[in-house]
Parts: C-alpha cells; sequence; structure tokens
C-alpha cells in the first residue's frame, strides 16, 4: 500500500515554503529538497482529506517526464542521493519516493499553461468572448474542442488561497522581459507537443498542462517544479473522447466534478471529501501513472 503523508516533517532543515501539495526545504549547496505531499488541492483551496499515495505517483511521474524532456529543456533535478540529505532518524522509506533533491532556480513569476483543447476556464472565456486569454480563435468551435493549433495561455503565481488570474502574453513581456517571455513560451509549447504525442501512442489526450519555469546563476531556463502530472493537467482516454461534451479524466477533474455537484462556493474551508471519491481519485492517478510511464507503485 503507497503511504500517506499530508505534511512532511524533517527537524533540523529549514522549511522554506508550504504550498499547496509541496514543501520545500533548503540544503547547502542553492539546493532544495522538494516533497510532494498527499494534500490536493481543488480550485486554489487545499481540501482536508489527503489522497493516499498521491505525493508518490506525481513525483513519479514528473521525474519520468523531466527524463523524457532533456533534450527540449534542462530541468531542475541534481541526482543526488535523497537519503544523504534527510536528518538522521527519518525513515527514508517515506520519503524515497516522493521527494527530490533539486537545483535552487529563481522562479519566473508565471503559470506557464499550454492549451491544446478548449475546456475548463478556457471555454468559459471562449464563450463570452470569442477568444482565449486575448488570443481570438475561430468562431463555432465546441467544447473539448481541439484548437487547431496549441496556444500558450500564462496566468499569474497566485499564493495559497488565491485563485490565479489568466493574463496576456504583453503582461509576461512586462513582468519578465521579451526575452525571457519568449523563450518560456517556445519550451512551454515544444514540451507540450513532445508530450501529447508520446501521450496519444499510449491512448492517452493531454488537454493542457501548466509549467513552471526557473532560471538558474547563469540565466539558463530549467523546467521545474512537477511536470505533466494529474494535478498540473488534464488528462483524457482517446477511447470515449468526443466533441461536445466535457470528457472523462485521469486527473483532479474527478474531485472538482464531485465539488460542482454538491455547489461549493470554492471558498475555503472546503468541504470533507466521501472515501469513494478519494479511492476513485487516487485510482485516476495510478492509471494515469501506468498508462504513461508503465509505473505502479506497490
Amino acid at each position: 500500500m503507497p503511504t500517506t503523508l499530508s505534511q512532511s516533517d524533517l527537524p533540523g532543515l529549514d522549511l522554506i515554503h508550504r504550498g499547496k501539495v509541496r514543501d520545500v526545504y533548503a540544503l547547502p549547496g542553492n539546493r532544495l529538497l522538494m516533497v510532494a505531499t498527499d494534500r490536493l488541492s481543488a480550485f486554489d483551496v487545499v481540501l482536508p482529506d489527503p489522497i493516499p499515495g498521491k505525493g508518490e505517483m506525481l513525483t513519479q511521474i514528473s521525474n519520468f517526464w523531466f527524463g523524457k524532456t532533456g533534450h527540449i529543456l534542462p530541468n531542475h533535478l541534481t541526482g543526488d542521493d535523497l537519503a544523504s540529505v534527510l536528518p538522521a532518524g527519518v525513515d527514508p522509506a517515506l520519503y524515497e519516493k516522493r521527494a527530490v533533491v533539486t537545483k535552487r532556480l529563481k522562479p519566473v513569476p508565471v503559470e506557464a499553461i499550454a492549451r491544446g483543447y478548449l475546456i475548463g476556464s478556457g471555454w468559459k472565456d471562449y464563450q463570452a468572448t470569442g477568444a482565449l486569454c486575448g488570443i481570438t480563435l475561430p468562431p463555432g468551435l465546441r467544447q473539448a474542442e481541439k484548437l487547431p493549433e496549441p496556444i500558450f495561455t500564462p496566468s499569474t503565481k497566485a499564493a495559497v488561497g488565491d485563485h490565479d488570474e489568466n493574463v496576456s502574453f504583453d503582461a509576461v513581456v512586462a513582468a519578465v522581459g521579451v526575452e525571457l517571455a519568449n523563450a518560456v513560451r517556445q519550451a512551454t509549447l515544444d514540451i507540450y507537443r513532445f508530450a501529447a504525442a508520446y501521450a496519444a501512442e499510449r491512448g492517452i489526450i493531454v488537454a493542457d498542462t501548466k509549467l513552471e519555469f526557473g532560471t538558474d546563476e547563469n540565466g539558463v531556463l530549467h523546467v521545474m517544479d512537477e511536470m505533466l502530472t494529474p494535478d498540473s493537467s488534464r488528462f483524457w482516454p482517446a477511447e470515449g473522447y468526443e466533441v461536445g461534451i466535457s470528457p472523462p479524466s485521469y486527473d483532479k477533474q474527478f474531485v472538482r466534478d464531485y465539488l460542482e455537484r454538491i455547489g461549493w462556493n470554492k471558498q475555503p474551508p472546503a468541504p470533507k471529501v466521501p472515501a469513494d471519491v478519494i479511492q476513485g481519485t487516487a485510482d485516476k492517478y495510478a492509471e494515469a501513472l501506468d498508462k504513461l510511464a508503465g509505473l505502479r507503485l506497490s
């Protein structure tokens, strides 16, 4: 059975950030220890119930994609041995599948989103304006329809409890400069196209994905944090996909749909989640990990 960890406890290490899912600690040598917990957020609010094994699955699938996309862009992994940085007395088995040692990069302050299909907030935006993040789209597109070309639709990076907001590419340029903005847009679309093609061969549609980037001391762009996970992406089974409806998915949309059904106002505190929804979510994460990466957690 997968281990469950709602919050990491690593005495002696300097906790510098506790996010919606990840706990991040400072390490010597300009490095970080990044721990993926089993916390689940939906609509930018952390839910009270963890998903057993979720952090392990997120880490394993991120590591898989980091390895697959190294030819496109460097990533934050150092390859350093995890056990060598854990405090004495901490059971390495609790962390070995959910934690990684990374470079300490300077984050690019934008959520880099690639969309290949019209769904979620993008569908709502299109219905209202005929555009998505200011990008005009052809008329007459339907829900879940494939876009003519993948598009880059950035958003702000929200603090815990706040909501990300879509912004224009010009806003990204204003925030980080034209050279870095162009590099982030190009890397986001290149990674999305590669991953979408890879997943398609395995019966999965990557509808959209969110990436995070940082620069090293030499200004070299890296992809970081997580990559093409069920938390940061919409994965749809190709079998049964049809335009005009919101497709079933391998991601936390399962939980979002439940929360929409019960009429939650999307403000904290979040409601408790029934055991069957928790298990169903864990099953969907595990299926995505198996189909995409051929990995199963024991």
